[in-house]
């Protein structure tokens, strides 16, 4: 078996070997899964043979043929007997214990109106006293025993329908059958091969992204789950990033037409927006044509990487060794590929907000592979400190990656100074604050910090805005108002960003937006 996973999808391909006679025979193939695609389905070989044509027939049956659905059947089955046995036993020995109480109530009065009158010996009436009281103990103490082995039980069978919940796609009795017709030329050993494009299937990227020193580690996974109805054993896996069900249709560019707003009624508004809703689009022949594009002194552990082979529109990956993906819905892991690239690391703070430093990795991507979009979980040497998500990183692009905080850069922001000017009679109010940022490299190394900050905008014209003291000198500042200071700092350093504004409203205005 060879399996091609999509990142929505499989095709699977079988193969295998019969031995037929001269003349037209045919040959069944299965069971097949319910939902593949009965399109996609494909037959060729090798041997004196010709195919005539190809069936897909459904087999109606009582029970599943899956061994393990079957067995797990019959341990439900028989957990539930088990359960109902218990439950009416607990009943029996409810039943005793009512029927024992009520003797118990009736023979009392009995037996004081006898021992007041002397008819009976009380040594006898302590003897029935004390076979109720054990017959009692005994009872409870099965039911008890009942009560607990209902409950082991119920959390067996529980067990046993949550194994069933993953495998739930073989747990349909029908099944579907390839029936092949071959025209034989010649007794002998015919090699048939199938295929067919099978949905519940697919892929994802995940990342193990690993800083040592300057150095960034990035090994690629990809998550193989199926539920398909049929186990993959350990076979030739391949992970394409083709997208079949993407259309393949060049676009094209409809005319952009500008016009004056004419009102339409009612009516025609409603009809006219129904109209244009977009129509689903087809995805049989644009699948089809997708699918042809598939074409130190201490010993340090390797992983295990793909052979990748590019394509006109997409890559293909073998895991060098075999991967079984059962259809349980459960994740199964291969590595695809690992990169070893060169980092430059700097810190970004932005204090006006929090006064964390974020260390940042600024790498380009110096292999081959057009790593995925995907989650990431991010080490430093071998501690784990978060997790990120990488977008799509090509061949030769360079992204920024977050790699969690660091908390020996210690940056504190403190408001210095606030002054603020009463309205005289026709004149301006004023408001001053100056602010004194703090950076200090309490690392081993050297650390370049970018510090973030901003001046507001005003988008009144009765309210101005002036930065009358910035130092140092900004390296960028935006039309928006943010300001980008780059520092360097030695062990041991520590550095100021001061920052003074200064707003003026005109007479009658209302400032909103403002913070301190």
């Amino acid at each position: 078996m060879a399996v091609t996973v999509y990142p929505d999808r499989a095709r699977v391909t079988r193969r295998g070997k019969v031995d037929l006679p001269a003349g037209t025979e045919v040959v069944h193939i299965g069971p097949l899964p319910l939902g593949l695609h009965r399109d996609s389905l494909r037959v060729g070989g090798h041997g004196p043979a010709t195919v005539l044509g190809v069936d897909v027939v459904t087999r109606h049956q009582a029970r599943p043929t899956d061994a393990t659905v079957t067995e797990l059947e019959d341990q439900r089955d028989a957990l539930a007997t088990e359960l109902g046995g218990l439950a009416d036993a607990s009943t029996v020995e409810e039943q005793r214990a009512e029927f024992l109480t009520t003797l118990a109530q009736r023979a009392g009065g009995t037996y004081a109106r006898s021992l007041a009158a002397g008819e009976t010996d009380p040594a006898a009436v302590a003897a029935f006293a004390d076979s109720i009281a054990e017959q009692l103990t005994a009872t409870k103490a099965r039911q008890r025993e009942l009560a607990l082995r209902s409950n082991e039980t119920g959390r067996r069978k529980a067990a046993v329908e949550r194994r069933l919940a993953q495998i739930r796609g073989k747990q349909v009795p029908d099944e579907l059958v390839a029936a092949v017709t071959l025209q034989v030329t010649a007794e002998g050993a015919v090699e048939l091969e199938l295929s067919y494009v099978v949905d519940g299937a697919g892929w994802e990227s995940t990342y193990d992204v690993r800083l040592d020193d300057e150095r960034l580690a990035v090994t690629w996974f990809g998550l193989v789950t199926q539920r398909t109805g049929e186990d993959w054993p350990e076979c030739e896996l391949v992970l394409s990033t083709a997208r079949p069900a993407t259309t393949t249709a060049v676009p094209e560019l409809e005319p952009w037409y500008l016009d004056r707003i004419r009102p339409l009624p009612v009516a025609r508004a409603v009809a006219a927006s129904r109209a244009r809703a977009p129509m689903p689009a087809a995805a049989g022949a644009a699948f089809n044509a997708a699918l042809a594009m598939d074409a130190s002194s201490e010993a340090v552990l390797e992983e295990s990487t793909s052979v990748v082979e590019q394509g006109v529109a997409a890559a293909t990956y073998r895991p060098e060794h075999p991967v079984a993906v059962p259809a349980d819905g459960g994740a199964h892991r291969a590595t695809v590929a690992v990169l070893d690239l060169p980092v430059q690391l700097d810190y970004v703070t932005a204090p006006a907000i929090s006064p964390d430093a974020h260390l940042r990795a600024t790498a380009a991507n110096g292999s081959a592979h057009t790593l995925l979009p995907g989650r990431a979980s991010v080490f430093h040497g071998a501690d784990f400190v978060g997790a990120t998500v990488l977008e799509t990183w090509a061949p030769g692009e360079e992204v920024e990656l977050a790699l969690g905080l660091d908390d020996r850069i210690r940056v504190e922001r403190k408001l210095i100074r606030r002054t603020a000017t009463k309205a005289a009679l026709g004149a301006t109010r004023r408001r001053e604050v100056e602010y004194r940022t703090t950076v200090a490299n309490h690392t081993p190394r050297t650390a370049r910090v970018t510090v973030l900050d901003q001046i507001p905008v005003s988008r009144d014209e009765g309210i101005t805005v002036r930065a009358f003291r910035v130092d140092p000198n900004p390296v960028e500042r935006t039309e928006l108002g943010v300001l980008t200071w780059k520092l360097e700092l030695e062990p041991g350093d520590i550095k100021e960003v001061a920052m003074g504004l200064r707003v003026e409203l005109a007479r009658g205005v209302e400032m909103a937006g403002w913070r301190e």
